[in-house]
């Protein structure tokens, strides 16, 4: 029995999340983005990480979260070194 050819590719990018960051791969490539160094994606919800969108071949946006990265950052991120310095919002005491 033979298998039926897959279906068409419904996302740009396919999102690996673990404990350090994403792993995101597109194009044939892979990148990893710490939590330290994108620290939005840390406490996003799953679905809002996973809602992104590819624009123009090289841009990345989150619209749930308003985050943009471009691919060649990603690439050569030495060359690009502002990164964000937004901190995770801490939670509420409940006292």
């Amino acid at each position: 029995m033979k298998s039926s050819a897959p279906g068409k590719t419904i996302s740009p990018v396919e999102i690996t999340i673990t404990q350090f960051g994403l792993w995101l791969h597109l194009h044939d490539e892979e990148f990893f983005l710490t939590y330290q160094d994108h620290p939005y994606f840390r406490e996003a919800r799953l679905n809002d990480i996973y809602k992104v969108e590819l624009h123009h071949k090289t841009h990345l946006y989150w619209p749930d979260l308003d985050v943009d990265l471009d691919i060649p950052i990603l690439k050569n991120p030495h060359h690009f070194p502002l990164i964000s310095r937004r901190k995770t919002p801490k939670k509420k005491s409940t006292l």
